[in-house]
């Protein structure tokens, strides 16, 4: 089946219509990454440290459940920086029945690790996440608090108005940035957005 329609897909991308063509790309591509995802568990499982990053980064084009498992094992992992690239992808994949494994990365020893889990969580579109992101407001962290504001202002809770707005006191101009950014963000609060970013 899968050979079957691997060998229709390669036959439309030779299609008079330029969109039928492009379709047909994409769909081998995700179809080949489907494919692979047994080669990249196994890199994940006994590959070297670049190799093991790789295949998380892989792990994005596939669209398949069996995806997550190794994603969200990779969030123990002792190497920080597969727990970062393990977050980067969750949260561009943006399934909810992760962010109970993604949360708790805001206390990650690392601090990149935190900074990460930071910027994932504003993927989605969760205001249960706010008070999680606000708690992280008063880290001594720079990079960690300006996420969370940058987050914060994704996600639009107007609950976000007063703590960023005490944010744009700081001492530190990259938080005064990132608080004024999420601040334009945010929603009105009546039932209306905010505009969108240009």
């Amino acid at each position: 089946m899968l050979h079957q329609r691997r060998v229709v897909l390669r036959e439309l991308l030779r299609d008079p219509d330029q969109g039928v063509r492009e379709a047909a790309a994409q769909a081998l591509e995700r179809l080949e990454a489907a494919m692979a995802l047994k080669d990249v568990l196994q890199v994940l499982q006994n590959g070297r440290r670049g190799e093991q990053v790789r295949a998380l980064m892989a792990l994005e084009t596939i669209h398949s459940p069996r995806v997550f498992s190794p994603l969200l094992a990779a969030l123990k992992h002792a190497d920080a920086d597969l727990r970062c690239v393990a977050l980067q992808v969750l949260g561009r994949k943006q399934h909810a029945k992760t962010l109970g494994h993604m949360v708790p990365c805001l206390k990650d020893p690392h601090p990149a690790v935190r900074v990460q889990a930071a910027e994932a969580l504003g993927h989605f579109q969760d205001r249960r996440l706010v008070p999680c992101l606000l708690a992280v407001l008063d880290d001594p962290d720079e990079q960690l608090v300006g996420q969370a504001a940058a987050s914060l202002g994704r996600i639009g809770a107007p609950e976000a108005h007063a703590p960023l707005l005490r944010l744009t006191g700081d001492a530190r101009p990259a938080v005064r940035r990132a608080a004024a950014r999420a601040l334009g963000e945010l929603s009105l609060g009546d039932g209306e957005e905010a505009p969108a970013a240009s």
